[in-house]
């Protein structure tokens, strides 16, 4: 009952316009005065709990490495040595989008800013070359959501924080599903461009000489996920040290190699950074006061009661989790229906005998679908904006690479090794 009426007062502050943030903000604090049995003082101290985490110094920090990367033109290094091996395939371009989804996604940790990033090459390099706009637009979008699944991960960094999960093994949980994600979109272009007869223009020649050039000025690009998945694996530094050494290393070549970024830049590139760090953390802290109601009113003891009634399977569970959670990413943002569920749900798996990480990951990709599906998908109304194309056009064309995605979400529900084997090979 008490989860009911805080969504029900959220969903009606959202409905007139108030931003999710403080939609959640308010109604939580409605519903401490309607219950009476709580002191307002629990508001400043839960604010402060959801924001005493360590770990989410790393969240600001592998944002600004986005904005770094995303200033420093690495976006289009990559997508040029990417474009040397596909660019000769039908539909070319559109493999290339993929491949450099795939690397930026073990940089920036964030899809909106892979998408801001990537999208803003390829669009009009696609749009020189003859392809559909609004499939480019698809394409782009939809490999964007590779981006939160691949080390690093915002949204994982969330569930380690509010959950005990070790980060870590979030992170390598998320790496061969979003290979995976990158596999099925590529299929989706072979399907496409399967019967027809035009093919990409290459857009330079093929020899070993272009190759090199190519290689030596991508390389140091590609090192920076190479840094964070080393990181991770080999243990030896924690998330936020990752984090500060991607940036250091993002701002050395940028500054001494690549010079496509001047001192001048940096007040503007950590301004922006932070501003949106801002708005994350405000949720985090939000937040913070659903976790004290939903402890207080022992939530996840009321759901595991309702599962015994019904008598659920965890195989059964995963699919109504999977099912609620593609619902959620329809109507709202993901954040929100992570930090408010998660906590809630997770132990309830874990009686039900599922690997909590394994738990985890098929929620964070559960949610990042939801950025490319109507009527809410934040990566959906960001292309549409770079493409200039209309949302229901791009709304319904990017349905393929939907149903990709999902068939990538359970399969990896239905076989854990496929989550789980990375992080049992690397954390003991």
């Amino acid at each position: 009952m008490a989860l009911l009426i805080l969504l029900a007062i959220m969903f009606l502050l959202v409905g007139f316009g108030f931003s999710i943030w403080a939609a959640m903000g308010i109604s939580g604090v409605v519903y401490i005065l309607i219950r009476g049995s709580y002191s307002l003082k629990v508001v400043i101290s839960s604010l402060l709990n959801g924001v005493d985490n360590s770990s989410l110094l790393a969240i600001p920090l592998f944002i600004l490495a986005g904005e770094l990367m995303n200033r420093a033109g690495i976006t289009k290094k990559l997508s040029d040595f990417a474009e040397y091996f596909v660019g000769r395939l039908k539909g070319g371009l559109a493999y290339v989008a993929i491949i450099v989804n795939v690397i930026l996604a073990g940089i920036s940790g964030s899809a909106i800013a892979d998408a801001s990033a990537v999208a803003s090459v390829m669009l009009p390099a696609m749009k020189e070359k003859g392809y559909d706009p609004e499939f480019s637009a698809s394409i782009n979008a939809a490999a964007a959501v590779i981006g939160p699944i691949i080390p690093p991960s915002i949204p994982m960094i969330f569930l380690g924080a509010i959950s005990g999960l070790s980060i870590g093994k979030l992170f390598l949980g998320g790496f061969v599903p979003g290979l995976m994600m990158g596999l099925f979109l590529a299929v989706t272009v072979f399907i496409t461009f399967r019967k027809k007869d035009r093919q990409a223009t290459p857009l330079r020649q093929y020899t070993f000489a272009s190759l090199f050039k190519l290689f030596r000025e991508s390389f140091l690009a590609i090192i920076a996920p190479v840094i964070v998945i080393l990181g991770v694996i080999l243990g030896i530094v924690t998330v936020v040290e990752v984090a500060v050494l991607v940036n250091v290393y993002i701002l050395l070549i940028s500054l001494f190699v690549y010079r496509s970024i001047k001192w001048k830049d940096l007040f503007g590139i950590i301004g922006k950074a932070a501003l949106f760090s801002s708005t994350m953390m405000i949720l985090f802290g939000i937040v913070g006061l659903y976790q004290y109601i939903a402890v207080s009113e022992q939530l996840d003891q009321q759901v595991m009661s309702l599962l015994v009634a019904w008598h659920l399977n965890k195989y059964t569970f995963l699919m109504i989790v999977n099912v609620f959670f593609l619902i959620w990413g329809c109507l709202m943002d993901a954040i929100p229906g992570m930090l408010i569920f998660f906590p809630v749900l997770m132990p309830v798996a874990i009686k039900l005998g599922i690997d909590p990480i394994h738990f985890g990951v098929i929620v964070v990709i559960n949610l990042m679908i939801g950025l490319i599906t109507p009527p809410v998908g934040g990566l959906l109304f960001l292309t549409t904006k770079l493409a200039k194309i209309p949302f229901d056009r791009l709304a319904r064309k990017i349905t393929p690479n939907t149903i990709a995605l999902i068939l990538v979400l359970l399969i990896c529900t239905y076989i854990p090794p496929l989550v789980t084997f990375l992080p049992n090979l690397f954390f003991h």
